[in-house]
């Protein structure tokens, strides 16, 4: 909860970013990379997703998604901040069951020094993810290495990033551990890092991001992908179409590896 007033707080906040409504009308008609530029000296700017589901019935639902991408664009650094929360409370109306089916919240941050070209960087990342059911605390990582925007042109651009890292993990209290198992587990990993984007249209756009954190100790390694489509609807409000899926190699507790959402949201670009 205190990442999500964080977060409300910096985008209620609009001294930081200029006046968010001052090209309003113009990010439909703007790749990612022409957002940037225009923005370039900026302290704050980006966009920021919601999401709200409310059911009732024989079952009363309650969901809530919250995720936002903040960036900033100096003459040598250019820098991404993540949030990405859901929280979802399920009450059965036979039993008056109440109980909360989903609660995770997810944040990175990603510094690029800008080498001679302006295409090829040196980055740092780090992240943090807490989700209530998935059998572990917390995960996190920090990386560092060698980022290149591999390929542009004029509907398309391709960034990567690869480099070294560590993880570390800790498992829930009441999940059972192997026999020799630690509950707290640090190891070496390498990271790989795309995001791709095609411009469909001048309000339409397709993107695929994809991360892979492959363990280089034997612990648990992820994979994450989101693929979306977004098209504006009105001035700096867009309409996301998105798939994500993840995947643990070592889930705790006999959890399930594969986890997936399907979902459509409201986005605004400030």
């Amino acid at each position: 909860m205190k990442y999500v007033i964080t977060l409300l707080g910096c985008i209620a906040t609009p001294c930081l970013a200029g006046d968010p409504f001052e090209n309003f009308h113009e990010y439909g008609d703007l790749s990612e990379a022409e957002i940037h530029q225009l923005h370039s000296g900026e302290l704050l700017y980006g966009d920021t997703e919601f999401g709200f589901t409310l059911s009732r019935g024989n079952t009363k639902s309650t969901a809530f998604k919250l995720k936002s991408n903040i960036y900033q664009d100096f003459e040598w650094w250019r820098n991404q901040f993540k949030f990405d929360g859901v929280y979802r409370r399920d009450t059965d109306k036979t039993s008056g069951e109440d109980k909360v089916s989903a609660e995770r919240a997810f944040v990175s941050a990603q510094g690029n020094y800008k080498l001679a070209n302006k295409r090829a960087s040196f980055f740092v990342y780090s992240d943090y993810e807490q989700d209530r059911f998935n059998g572990f605390e917390y995960k996190t990582t920090v990386a560092t290495g060698y980022g290149n925007r591999i390929y542009q042109g004029s509907k398309n651009t391709v960034d990567f990033d690869i480099g070294p890292g560590l993880y570390q993990s800790k498992t829930e209290e009441d999940v059972a551990l192997a026999e020799g198992e630690e509950r707290e587990q640090r190891g070496y990993l390498l990271r790989l890092a795309m995001q791709w984007e095609r411009l469909i249209s001048t309000r339409t756009r397709f993107n695929q991001d994809v991360s892979i954190e492959h363990s280089l100790s034997g612990l648990n390694s992820r994979l994450k992908s989101e693929t979306a489509l977004i098209s504006q609807v009105l001035g700096g409000v867009s309409l996301k179409a998105a798939y994500i899926y993840r995947y643990n190699s070592q889930p705790a507790d006999e959890k399930q590896s594969r986890d997936s959402e399907l979902g459509v949201t409201l986005v605004y670009s400030f």
